[in-house]
């Protein structure tokens, strides 16, 4: 906060941009512009739903895998190059940052990491991430508005299972 002229606190710049970004968030999720709130929702749901065709976790899994196989060949190449020439060869930035980033230096720790990118990508196959973020955006338009609604039904029930959970824990 600073000082104006006659000496009345004012908000920062900055801090009144960040006060009017909070307002316009929530103006949204209460849905006060029907027609703004119609639009940003319509057209986060349509970005998501048309994502959710590919799945982030497989086309992750399969880019890492792909750059794997070329630096775990790479480290073979390099160990048999070693093995028949009986010397060490100097390593370049680009290959080390390619072993740190996939462990090559350790080739159990790289299998290993290769495993896990092939079950990801049978997880992304059946599990798409895409969902939960349309769940979240459909959540946040929708929660609030429900809650703004049924305060009091929400809270009593909240209270109840809460203290259910304390009664639990408590034992």
């Amino acid at each position: 906060m600073h000082a104006n002229s006659d000496n009345t606190p004012s908000m920062t710049t900055s801090g009144m941009e960040i006060k009017h970004w909070k307002e316009q968030v929530v103006d949204l999720l209460y849905w006060r512009d029907l027609q703004r709130t119609g639009v940003v929702f319509g057209a986060s749901l349509f970005l998501l739903l048309s994502l959710s065709v590919c799945s982030i976790i497989s086309v992750i899994s399969y880019v890492a895998l792909a750059l794997l196989s070329v630096t775990i060949s790479f480290r073979i190449y390099k160990g048999i190059l070693q093995a028949v020439q009986k010397s060490e060869d100097v390593n370049t930035q680009s290959s080390s940052l390619l072993r740190r980033l996939f462990l090559v230096e350790d080739l159990v720790d790289s299998l290993k990491f290769a495993v896990l990118m092939w079950i990801l990508t049978y997880v992304g196959a059946l599990f798409n991430g895409l969902t939960l973020l349309i769940l979240g955006l459909i959540g946040a338009f929708s929660w609030p508005v429900i809650y703004e609604k049924h305060q009091a039904q929400i809270d009593h029930y909240y209270g109840l299972v809460n203290k259910q959970i304390k009664d639990v824990l408590g034992k």
